[in-house]
């Protein structure tokens, strides 16, 4: 007679594999993105910084402790929407062909979509003065925020952050793959835009197209100010709600100007002779 396996044993082997997969995926996208800003490539990108300072040793730590900490909190969440998915409560489906190729893309572009307009919308309510100061005061403690803030989180913040995981597969039928493919977006577009570093050309800003992608000036400022720019991936909701900082296009040809000028400076420089 097999016997069951204990709930406990259930729970902490979901806990450990999702939180295997959400760390991983942290320090691969901040890990990578660091070390070739701010340690083996500093002096290289040291001219794309958006603010010239980097920040001290101590605000980094704080970040990764509390971006840890949002780790495990977005693990268990991934336990909850197992636990879901065993009893039949999510639309989740694993069989790639229950549904065509063409509805895969557009399950895809509906969570990034979603989760933009989710974010949005959560962000300006813990802007809110009666919960800034108790929640996402955290995170703006990092006002020139490196890779590692990416997650760091208040642990209110964190759930509130993780909640449009379990809504989305509540809702929307959708595979894993996809779900991968958003992770990875995510996690892309919220590291780069919590780099420090401005890579996109001079005109993004204001390009026909490309104005409705936000950039790594967009939330720096917003770390910078806390009174605009809160978007996620797209420029559509600030655009429409006039939340953009109104300097916003003109901060980001700044920024490039400055990379112009300091790399300039660089070539201009003239070699040191030694003699001897």
């Amino acid at each position: 007679m097999l016997l069951e396996t204990p709930v406990w044993q259930k729970f902490l082997h979901d806990f450990l594999q999702d939180f295997t997969a959400e760390t991983t995926r942290y320090f691969l996208f901040a890990g990578i993105t660091f070390l070739a800003f701010y340690v083996l490539g500093k002096k290289i990108f040291a001219r794309f910084k958006i603010q010239q300072k980097f920040p001290a040793t101590k605000h980094i730590w704080r970040e990764l402790r509390y971006s840890l900490l949002s780790l495990v909190i977005f693990a268990l969440n991934g336990v909850f929407v197992f636990t879901c998915y065993r009893h039949g409560y999510t639309k989740l489906y694993l069989n790639i062909h229950a549904h065509s190729w063409a509805y895969f893309a557009f399950s895809v572009l509906v969570f990034i979509v979603a989760h933009d307009f989710y974010f949005y919308w959560t962000h300006r309510f813990m802007h809110w003065k009666k919960i800034y100061p108790y929640v996402h005061k955290i995170h703006h403690l990092s006002h020139d925020p490196t890779p590692w803030a990416a997650y760091a989180f208040h642990p209110f913040e964190a759930v509130i952050q993780a909640a449009i995981f379990p809504i989305m597969v509540f809702i929307l039928p959708v595979h894993p793959l996809a779900i991968l493919i958003w992770g990875l977006y995510q996690a892309g577009l919220n590291v780069m835009g919590h780099s420090g570093f401005e890579l996109f050309p001079s005109g993004f800003t204001s390009g026909t197209i490309t104005k409705w992608h936000n950039s790594s000036t967009h939330h720096n400022m917003h770390h910078k100010y806390a009174t605009s720019n809160y978007g996620l991936y797209f420029n559509f909701w600030d655009r429409i709600m006039g939340t953009n900082h109104p300097k916003y296009t003109e901060t980001f040809e700044q920024v490039k100007e400055q990379a112009k000028n300091l790399r300039k400076e660089e070539t201009t420089k003239p070699e040191r002779v030694y003699q001897a």
